[in-house]
């Protein structure tokens, strides 16, 4: 049985390596609306395999904001964008950030407290 576990192990890490991950988030008030900075880091290889995009979600999974990425960042690792006037629900206490790649899809969540 360990050595099954192991193996899934084994196979599953180099699919989530691939994946664009959110390093660190950070998101502040300004009156009704809310900016979020967020870095991403992602082994981005060129115009055909880069981190192209991060969401910003409702822990319902509801899109409240989208940060369309433009272009890679093949030698700027991890790197910071920013998404200002996101309008959060009442009472929102988490927010659900994720990132996209164009030949992995989506990475795994990042969870960040909104005080």
């Amino acid at each position: 049985m360990r050595i099954l576990f192991s193996l899934l192990c084994l196979c599953a890490a180099p699919a989530l390596a691939d994946s664009p991950q959110i390093a660190f988030a950070t998101g502040s008030k300004s009156g009704q609306t809310w900016r979020f900075d967020v870095t991403v880091k992602h082994a981005d290889e060129g115009w055909d395999h880069y981190a192209d995009g991060w969401y910003i979600l409702a822990p319902d999974g509801t899109e409240l904001g989208y940060r369309k990425l433009l272009h890679p960042h093949v030698d700027e690792q991890p790197f910071t964008r920013s998404l200002s006037n996101v309008t959060l629900p009442a009472n929102t206490s988490t927010v659900i950030i994720r990132a996209h790649d164009l030949v992995h899809g989506d990475g795994p969540d990042y969870i960040l407290e909104i005080k």
